[in-house]
């Protein structure tokens, strides 16, 4: 009797375990219908929204970036494809793409001078100044969501940041540690000297210029052997403007 008893308590058990699992997993279920249901409702407010201010969204760069933070939050990527309802009622991919290929050609503009490595800020400036005819304004969230779809074509282009700068590299160049902190001092006034690293970072004099000797053979870095008190100094363009850079005098690109 007790052996049946103990069986018959087991299969209670489970039974009752079984229970709660199905209705678990209906709970579940319930919720998953639930936010799917809200999921569509808000992409179906967003598409309305969407036709409602598409002339915000294209010239308002404020307003475009405000809703691509719309999007996002109901995983909506506006920039996936040209084809279909986004592009055709936007025509934002088209916008971005035409981006892409004046970033591409500015990059390779100034590459000669910053060795693939430009301030987000800078470039954004001159692609404004490349943009003085269109309609639309540009913003720097534009420029890093333009960016974003050249790397995801594998184009070499990347994001990185220095401090709290941003800088754009178009070239493979791979920058280490001593890289970044030489490049995070020399945005204080555009350049560096040997003396300076040494000082600021507590590095030997070999170290300082074996770092700042690679930043120049990667073109990242330009020399001036004109300062009065005969000091070379490394200019960096990436961190400094073009005209503060080439305004020096003596500046040339390798020794």
């Amino acid at each position: 009797m007790r052996r049946r008893a103990g069986i018959s308590g087991l299969q209670s058990a489970a039974a009752a375990r079984d229970q709660y699992r199905l209705v678990g997993e209906n709970v579940a279920k319930i919720r998953t219908d639930l936010m799917k249901e809200q999921l569509a409702t808000f992409r179906s407010q967003l598409e309305e929204f969407a036709r409602k201010h598409k002339n915000d969204i294209r010239k308002n760069p404020t307003f475009r970036t405000q809703f691509h933070e719309m999007c996002a939050k109901v995983g909506v990527d506006p920039l996936a494809s040209n084809k279909g309802f986004w592009a055709e009622l936007l025509g934002i991919g088209d916008f971005y793409y035409e981006l892409g290929v004046q970033i591409v050609e500015i990059c390779l503009a100034t590459r000669s001078h910053n060795g693939g490595l430009i301030n987000l800020q800078e470039l954004c400036s001159l692609l404004c100044q490349r943009r003085k005819t269109a309609r639309e304004a540009v913003s720097e969230d534009d420029c890093l969501r333009a960016i974003s779809k050249l790397k995801a074509l594998g184009s070499g282009f990347e994001v990185i940041t220095v401090l709290k700068k941003k800088l754009v590299r178009s070239v493979p160049t791979e920058l280490n540690k001593d890289h970044n902190e030489i490049l995070e001092v020399a945005q204080a006034q555009g350049y560096v000297t040997v003396e300076e690293i040494v000082k600021r970072l507590s590095w030997p004099s070999g170290r300082a210029i074996d770092a700042l000797e690679t930043l120049l053979e990667e073109g990242l870095a330009m020399i001036d052997d004109g300062h009065r008190d005969g000091k070379r100094l490394y200019w960096f363009p990436c961190v400094a403007p073009i005209s503060a850079a080439l305004g020096a005098d003596g500046l040339r690109s390798s020794s």
